[in-house]
């Protein structure tokens, strides 16, 4: 597993929902971002992540940090999903799997004996001047959000 954490963050430039370019380096200088990866829209332990990651937003924005979700799903199924939870912020279409590659997410997973390639939960603190600030890996969606969020109020202290 590469660790990122004090590094650069790998750059990235994607379409979002609304297919509108989002790039990492966007944010330089103004914001830091909360990167997270997430397997698949609408499923239930991405939807409990999204609806956390939705319900403590205004927490996020209060400490000037930009939330991007990140998956291999297309426009139209994020579009939905953002739609159907009220998510305030942008997903990002992974669908080659670039970027999951860049960061060490994409892994081989196992379930019901079944293998096959696909995106390891993560999320990643990308500060301000593009380094990666924290990364948490295998993520468990319970009580998530609130370990990020108390992660930047102790930073801010």
């Amino acid at each position: 597993m590469t660790m990122l954490e004090g590094l650069e963050a790998p750059k990235f430039t994607l379409l979002n929902e609304k297919g509108e370019i989002v790039s990492l380096a966007d944010f330089n200088g103004k914001e830091s971002v909360v990167l997270y990866f997430y397997p698949k829209d609408m499923t239930p332990g991405c939807t409990t992540e999204a609806c956390d990651f939705r319900d403590a937003h205004q927490d996020f924005s209060d400490l000037d940090v930009v939330i991007l979700g990140v998956s291999p799903d297309d426009e139209n199924k994020h579009a939905k999903f953002i739609e159907k939870h009220g998510l305030p912020f942008s997903l990002l279409i992974d669908t080659n799997h670039e970027v999951a590659e860049a960061y060490d997410v994409w892994k081989l997973k196992k379930m019901y004996g079944r293998e096959y390639m696909g995106i390891e939960r993560s999320t990643f603190l990308i500060n301000k001047e593009g380094i990666v600030e924290k990364e948490w890996r295998k993520v468990r969606v319970k009580n998530h959000i609130e370990e990020v969020l108390n992660y930047l109020r102790r930073k801010g202290e």
